[in-house]
């Protein structure tokens, strides 16, 4: 198996919103393209990151060009209210429960765990 065919589902999650490649190239999968925002960026990240030997089998150069997306998403913010998940969230915030991991990535510097979020903290929306 190739590391395209073990990265499919990373490649899969690139398609429509990377402008890019992936190529294998001495034994490495190359992610070397651009996308519109900082949280397109960062689904293929997380995509990346679901083969837990990514960290020595993938060399990306992943740049964000900007759009009108990000900059007009980028000032919202939720307070967690008791019995709040990142899933409830996403659900309401983002239409997708399943997009919880977008709002944990954009809050990393708060939070160590999606599981673990505390009534009162301010979280970024992305």
């Amino acid at each position: 198996m190739g590391l395209r065919d073990k990265y499919a589902y990373a490649i899969s999650t690139a398609k429509g919103k990377f402008d890019g490649s992936a190529q294998e190239e001495n034994g490495k999968l190359h992610f070397v393209g651009s996308v519109k925002t900082e949280a397109e960026k960062n689904e293929i990240w997380n995509a990346i990151k679901t083969i837990p030997d990514w960290k020595n089998e993938i060399i990306a150069d992943i740049k964000v060009t900007g759009g009108g997306t990000a900059a007009a998403s980028s000032g919202k913010t939720y307070t967690v209210k008791a019995g709040d998940t990142l899933s409830k969230i996403a659900k309401d915030h983002l239409g997708n429960a399943n997009a919880y991991m977008k709002i944990y990535e954009a809050n990393r510097d708060q939070l160590s765990n999606p599981d673990l979020i505390k009534p009162g903290q301010v979280l970024k929306i992305p």
